[in-house]
C-alpha cells in the first residue's frame, strides 16, 4: 500500500474501487504461490480448514481495524491507534515495528523472487550468484527510490493486474484438471497420532496461513490521500478479506486436487500444479505471472518503507528530523539507506524465517490496536463514522485471545528478533530530543475530540 507524505498529496483521492485493489495487492502477495507447499505439508486436504480458521482469525482483527479507522481520517494505521490510545511511547514503537514490517516484507519478496527464478534456472543454485542477485536487487530498488516515485504507481497496478489475472486463469482452469482421488489423506497420518502433535501441525501450518492475510494493515496507512476514509477503509478492509479468503481457499483446492501428496515436494506449487494439469504453458504463465507480482510488490514495499520511517521523523517528531530529509527529488534519502541496510541484513535468512519475522511484527500491531478498541469503546472516546464493531467487546477479546495464541507458534530465534527490535528502539527513545511545541499541538488536539462520558 503506497504511504506518501502529506506535503505531496495529490488533490485527487482514492476511490472505493482503487482504495480495494491496492487492498487486494496489499494481501496477496508471494505467499499466495509458495506457501501452499508447507501448508499441505503439515495439514494435507485440512490445510484448507486451517485458511479458513486463519482468515477468520485475521478478519476479526480487521474488523478491530475498520472501527479505529472508522475513528480516525489520519495517515498511520496501528501506530496512530495506539499514539492516541496509549501515549507518545506506545505509538512511537508500534512506528518502528511497522517499519520493520516494511523491511521484512521487502526482504522477503526478494528472497521470493529469487527463490522462483531458482526453480528454473539453475545458476541461480549458485551461493555466490544467489546472494550477489538479492543484494542488487534491494540496491537497484533503493537508487531508483532516490529519484522519486513516478513509476510506483504503474508497476504496482502492473503486478495487481498480473496477480488476479494469473489466480483467475488457475482458478477456472486447473478446476477441469482435478482428480478427486488426489483429496485423500485428509489430514497426514503423524498429526493423528495424538492430542499434541495435531496441535503442533496445526499450529505449524496456521502460522504460514496467517501470514498470507497479514498485509489489511497496511490499508489504513495513507488514509488522507483516499475519498471519506473513515467510511471507506472499513468497507475495503471487509470485501478485501472476503474475497482473498475465497480466491485462497479456490487455489489450495485446485492445487491439491491437481497434485495431490505430490504437493509437498514443489517449491513453486501453483506453478507446478498448472503445469501438471495442462502442460508447460501453464508453468510458464504461472511463473510470468509470480515474477510480475513478487517484483511489483517488493518495489512498491522499497518505496513504502522508507516513507514511513521518514513521515515519523519530520511529520509527527517521533525520530531525529535528520531522518525525515528529502533530495531535490523529494525522496526520503536518509530513511532510504536506513531502510536498504536493515534489509540487506534481513534478506541473508530464509524465506520462512521472513514470513515468521511478519508474522510477529503484525502480532505486535494487533494487540495494541485491539486493546485500543476496547478501550475507545470503554472512555467513549473519538466517536465511529459509518461504522460500528458489532457485539462490543465480544470479537476484540476474542480477536486478542486468537492473536495471542500466535505466541505459542514463534521460534525462539524469532522471538530473539522481536524483543532485540523492541529493546533498541525503546533505548533510543530516551535519547531523542522531543518536539515539544509539535506534542502540545498533538494534546490539544485530542483535548478537542475527546468525549467525556
Amino acid at each position: 500500500m503506497e504511504i506518501i507524505s502529506s506535503k505531496n498529496v495529490s488533490s485527487k483521492k482514492l476511490s472505493f474501487i482503487s482504495i480495494y485493489f491496492l487492498g487486494i495487492n496489499s494481501v496477496i502477495g508471494s505467499g499466495a504461490f509458495l506457501l501452499p507447499q508447507a501448508i499441505y505439508k503439515d495439514m494435507n486436504l485440512a490445510s484448507v480448514l486451517v485458511l479458513l480458521c486463519a482468515a477468520i482469525t485475521v478478519s476479526m482483527v480487521a474488523l478491530c481495524y475498520a472501527d479505529l479507522s472508522s475513528r480516525f481520517t489520519g495517515s498511520g494505521a496501528a501506530w496512530l491507534y495506539s499514539y492516541n490510545a496509549f501515549g507518545r511511547f506506545t505509538g512511537y514503537e508500534l512506528g518502528i515495528f511497522t517499519w520493520f514490517l516494511g523491511c521484512c516484507t521487502l526482504s522477503a519478496e526478494v528472497v521470493a523472487l529469487l527463490t522462483t527464478l531458482r526453480s528454473f534456472l539453475p545458476i541461480f543454485d549458485n551461493h555466490l550468484v544467489y546472494y550477489v542477485s538479492v543484494f542488487g536487487l534491494i540496491l537497484l530498488f533503493s537508487l531508483i527510490n532516490f529519484f522519486g516515485r513516478t513509476l510506483v504507481k504503474m508497476v504496482d497496478n502492473l503486478s495487481s493486474a498480473a496477480k488476479m489475472i494469473t489466480i483467475i486463469i488457475f482458478i477456472i482452469v486447473g478446476a477441469f484438471c482435478i482428480h478427486f482421488a488426489n483429496f485423500s489423506p485428509v489430514i497426514p497420518h503423524a498429526a493423528m497420532t495424538g492430542a499434541m502433535p495435531f496441535a503442533k501441525h496445526f499450529g505449524a501450518a496456521f502460522s504460514v496461513v496467517f501470514y498470507m492475510f497479514t498485509g489489511f494493515s497496511f490499508i489504513p496507512i495513507a488514509a488522507k490521500q483516499m475519498t471519506n476514509p473513515e467510511k471507506n477503509i472499513p468497507r475495503v478492509l471487509i470485501a478485501v478479506m472476503v474475497s482473498v479468503t475465497i480466491m485462497y481457499s479456490l487455489m489450495m483446492v485446485v492445487a491439491i486436487g491437481i497434485l495431490g501428496t505430490s504437493m509437498a515436494k514443489y517449491s513453486t506449487p501453483i506453478a507446478n500444479a498448472f503445469e501438471t494439469g495442462v502442460g508447460r504453458w501453464g508453468y510458464i504463465l504461472v511463473i510470468a505471472g509470480m515474477l510480475i507480482s513478487i517484483f511489483g510488490v517488493a518495489f512498491t514495499a522499497s518505496f513504502n518503507t522508507p516513507s514511513l520511517i521518514a513521515s515519523l521523523a519530520s511529520e509527527h517528531a517521533m525520530l531525529p528530523k535528520w531522518i525525515g530529509k528529502r533530495n531535490k527529488h523529494d525522496a526520503p534519502w536518509v530513511a532510504i539507506i536506513l531502510t536498504a541496510v536493515v534489509s540487506l541484513i534481513l534478506v541473508t535468512q530464509s524465506y520462512l524465517f521472513l514470513v515468521s519475522c511478519i508474522v510477529l511484527a503484525s502480532f505486535v500491531q494487533y494487540v495494541p490496536s485491539i486493546l485500543a478498541v476496547i478501550k475507545f469503546k470503554h472512555t467513549n472516546e473519538f466517536p465511529n463514522h459509518g461504522f460500528k464493531l458489532p457485539g462490543k467487546y465480544i470479537i476484540p477479546v476474542l480477536a486478542l485471545l486468537i492473536s495471542c495464541y500466535m505466541v505459542t507458534n514463534f521460534t525462539i530465534k524469532t522471538i530473539t528478533v522481536g524483543v532485540v527490535v523492541a529493546v533498541v528502539a525503546a533505548v533510543s527513545y530516551f535519547f531523542i530530543k522531543r518536539d515539544e511545541e509539535h506534542e502540545a499541538r498533538h494534546q490539544e488536539k485530542l483535548a478537542k475530540l475527546r468525549i467525556k462520558r
